[in-house]
């Protein structure tokens, strides 16, 4: 009869499906476990912290480049792992933070737009100011 402890992926494959998180969820979690653990030369994350996962996503934002929404599906993955998996609070992590792309919306004043509708006629004009008047 074994009773070793199960690796540490079977044990994060068991605690996603014990929450019925998705199959993707799942994949992403475990590819951002390994990333983080060859990150740290392979140690074992019971072995590392708060620091070491500050350290991981600084990493990923400045060296890496990746996007916010990427960054915090990192985040959630390690903090999962810790919570979750290790049974261990991480506590604060201040990690420098990938910035999130600034989408400033394009809007025509109310002449810019009085000019664009002038230049229509029949039912494409119709069309755009029902369009404009519905917001």
């Amino acid at each position: 009869m074994n009773t070793s402890k199960p690796k540490l992926m079977d044990q994060i494959k068991a605690a996603i499906r014990t929450k019925h998180y998705s199959l993707k969820t799942e994949k992403s979690y475990m590819q951002w476990v390994r990333r983080y653990i060859y990150f740290h030369n392979k140690r074992h994350p019971n072995e590392m912290g708060a620091l070491e996962v500050q350290r991981f996503l600084s990493y990923l934002a400045v060296a890496q480049r990746v996007s916010a929404s990427t960054q915090n599906q990192a985040l959630n993955a390690l903090v999962f792992l810790y919570k979750h998996v290790l049974k261990k609070e991480l506590g604060s992590i201040d990690a420098i933070r990938a910035r999130r792309p600034k989408h400033l919306p394009v809007v025509l004043t109310v002449e810019e737009t009085q000019k664009v509708l002038s230049h229509l006629s029949g039912v494409k004009q119709l069309m755009a100011r029902l369009l404009y008047g519905g917001g």
